[in-house]
């Protein structure tokens, strides 16, 4: 197949639904139960924290599964994920609810129009005991910060995030604070109300691993989710949650994410991809080369969570839409046809040849 093959018109936006069900289903119907080979990492801890994640969130949580796989896989990513629907689809509630199942620090950060890059970051106050001035930490210090409502804070207190979520530091008055391992940004926002908002700068929007988009429920999960509030009564939802993992055992599974296998000819798969957004003439802004490397470690992820100690390219497929289709901008043109980012990226992954 040409992997340089574009498009001729709107309709070719529209994917086919048996190309497209199939990498849906390839990604969720992988079972890796059943699968014999022996595998060169030991990646039987780290299935069962994870399965032990699902089921703790899914005591509060109906539904929404990809994107609590989605979230586990940032976490062991050293990602950092950004949110996006309507109110009241839980994303909030599940970024807490991760949270809680770690024995980490975590704080949460309301964002709005006054809020300052010294409310978050912290500030120096001077010590009249010492005749001194010392630095109090904002809130952005801890394990797993939670961002509500990112995009009301203007770019000012944008920019206060750039450092932290690529360097893992922060630099105030000259002197560099490290962040504790592990570290992760879980940020949230609504799509359907501009009012009072700002809108992403492209450098914040590159430093997310995934942006993931939540769907309504369905009917029967409605249903169910209706009943499971009429059952509570005056109980708390996150009552029965227990913390069971540490950040030692977080940052041990890290590292062993970081040494799933992956073939060069994958590598190469995945380049591929990166460089036809680059050169799609419907797409004004291609993928930068971080782009890449997220979906080298979303991958990853998305291996060892199946409890694989390599990549295939599912995994690559898996990773590609939720990691470029916030970091790639439609031309004009196509944007008012109404052609969407994810609709181009699903284009090009059935147009660049599988690695066999």
């Amino acid at each position: 197949m040409d992997e340089n093959r574009e498009p001729q018109d709107h309709q070719d936006f529209l994917p086919k639904s048996d190309t497209v069900s199939s990498i849906d289903s390839s990604a969720q119907n992988d079972d890796t139960n059943n699968l014999e080979f022996q595998n060169r990492l030991d990646l039987s801890e780290l299935q069962q924290s994870v399965n032990k994640i699902k089921q703790e969130v899914g005591k509060v949580i109906v539904g929404q599964k990809d994107m609590v796989d989605m979230l586990i896989a940032s976490l062991l990513a050293k990602g950092h994920s950004l949110i996006e629907g309507v109110p009241g689809v839980a994303k909030t509630v599940t970024a807490k609810l991760l949270a809680k199942s770690l024995s980490v620090d975590f704080s949460r950060i309301q964002f709005t129009p006054d809020l300052m890059p010294s409310d978050i970051l912290g500030t120096s106050v001077f010590n009249l005991k010492v005749s001194e001035f010392e630095f109090k930490k904002g809130p952005i210090f801890s394990n797993m910060v939670l961002i509500d409502e990112i995009n009301r804070a203007p770019a000012k207190t944008q920019a206060a995030l750039f450092e932290v979520m690529e360097e893992q530091q922060i630099t105030i008055d000259g002197n560099t604070f490290l962040l504790d391992a592990p570290f992760m940004v879980l940020a949230t926002q609504n799509p359907v109300e501009q009012e009072g908002t700002y809108r992403l700068p492209e450098a914040q929007l590159d430093r997310f691993l995934f942006k993931i988009d939540v769907n309504y429920p369905n009917l029967e999960e409605e249903i169910e989710i209706l009943n499971r509030e009429h059952e509570l009564k005056d109980k708390v939802k996150t009552e029965a949650l227990t913390s069971f993992l540490t950040a030692e055992q977080v940052a041990k599974y890290q590292i062993l994410v970081s040494q799933i296998i992956v073939e060069k000819h994958l590598l190469k798969y995945i380049a591929e991809l990166i460089v036809a957004t680059r050169n799609n003439r419907f797409l004004y802004l291609g993928a930068s080369p971080r782009a890449s490397i997220a979906i080298l470690k979303a991958s990853k992820a998305f291996a060892a969570m199946s409890g694989r100690d390599f990549v295939t390219p599912e995994d690559i497929k898996r990773a590609a839409i939720p990691v470029l289709h916030h970091r790639v901008i439609v031309t004009p043109e196509r944007e008012m046809e109404g052609v969407t980012s994810e609709q181009i990226i699903k284009q090009i992954i059935e147009t660049v040849e599988i690695p066999r």
